[in-house]
């Protein structure tokens, strides 16, 4: 995802600079939607995943965007794989929510209450062993 940012930043910085000559309001609206993109970068270029005793913590980026889920809601964990439909950020999915920056590998939470919620990772084993540690299983 981060290539694909900044490979959409240098298109537009580079439109608006030629567009700048002929248009300078074309060059205010490349502008803005660089500006966009730079702000969304920053909110969802990183997912970070912190387990503790009791919960399982995770943030975007800058770490603006939050989601906690406490250990005693968690009924099971496993590791799964997207549909490549489902794509990145923060989306709903069947039965609860996927977090996710990118890639296709996710950790499955199933709490009790019947919700899901899928944490994108590039290392699914080892935070299933993780989660699973600190909940002693």
């Amino acid at each position: 995802m981060r290539a694909t940012f900044g490979f959409m930043f240098v298109a537009f910085a580079v439109a608006a600079g030629v567009m700048g000559y002929s248009d300078p309001k074309a060059s205010l609206v490349f502008g803005g939607v660089a500006a966009l993109l730079v702000l969304i970068l920053a909110l969802f270029h990183s997912l970070t995943v912190t387990v503790s005793r009791q919960e399982v913590r995770l943030h975007f980026g800058i770490g603006l965007i939050r989601k906690r889920f406490a250990l005693s809601g968690i009924e099971s964990v496993r590791t799964v794989r997207n549909h490549w439909y489902n794509g990145w950020g923060i989306r709903v999915i069947r039965k609860g929510w996927l977090y996710n920056v990118s890639g296709l590998d996710a950790v499955e939470l199933r709490f009790h209450d019947g919700k899901v919620a899928r944490i994108g990772t590039d290392e699914p084993v080892r935070l299933v062993r993780a989660i699973e540690n600190a909940m002693g299983l």
